[in-house]
């Protein structure tokens, strides 16, 4: 692994307390380094992931390192793949799930990271806050008809579902995700790593 050249930065981002009112306080969670060549960008962490401290460690991660078609050591090796959620940290819980993440974060860190990260050629977008950030001219698309124009942003730029359980219905009324776009994200992801 190589070293990351990029440590006052995460050292600045780790001690950012802009969101001191979360419920369960401020605690940024992401991984990258400059030779990452591959950008998760997702949501926010969730409680699970707040309390572990580690992005993805739970039954969504388990699923998109499946559709990555990567083991755990290289998801969570930061010189080839980096996690940068929309918000750092737990947004908390609202009326039908987690809060939207806080948009201080994505203001206050995101152009830095991502001018940090010169090496990306894949940036796997998930989720609405993510594909408004990353992908404006989807803002008014639903999630399915990004995910359904991914040859159109190929090959830098994929949209996926979110991989959590709550999406298994989604799975199944869409097939061709997992018998056609699924392979070709692999076979990419795995010339990268």
């Amino acid at each position: 692994m190589q070293p990351n050249r990029n440590t006052d930065l995460i050292d600045s981002i780790m001690s950012c307390d802009l969101c001191e009112d979360l419920p369960l306080g401020p605690r940024p969670i992401l991984q990258f380094n400059a030779a990452s060549k591959i950008l998760i960008a997702g949501q926010a962490p969730g409680r699970i992931t707040h309390r572990k401290g580690i992005p993805f460690d739970d039954p969504s991660g388990n699923r998109l390192r499946d559709w990555l078609g990567v083991s755990r050591e290289t998801f969570y090796d930061a010189s080839k793949i980096a996690i940068l959620p929309m918000g750092f940290c737990y947004p908390g819980t609202g009326t039908s799930g987690d809060l939207p993440p806080r948009s201080e974060c994505a203001k206050a860190w995101r152009s830095r990271v991502l001018q940090a990260l010169g090496s990306v050629e894949l940036t796997i977008v998930i989720g609405r806050y993510a594909i408004n950030w990353y992908l404006p001219d989807y803002a008014n698309h639903s999630v399915t008809e990004a995910v359904k124009a991914w040859s159109d942003l190929w090959p830098k730029k994929i949209v996926l579902p979110h991989p959590s359980p709550r999406n298994n219905r989604w799975l199944k009324s869409n097939p061709w995700f997992s018998n056609s776009l699924i392979p070709l994200l692999q076979d990419r992801v795995s010339a990268m790593t």
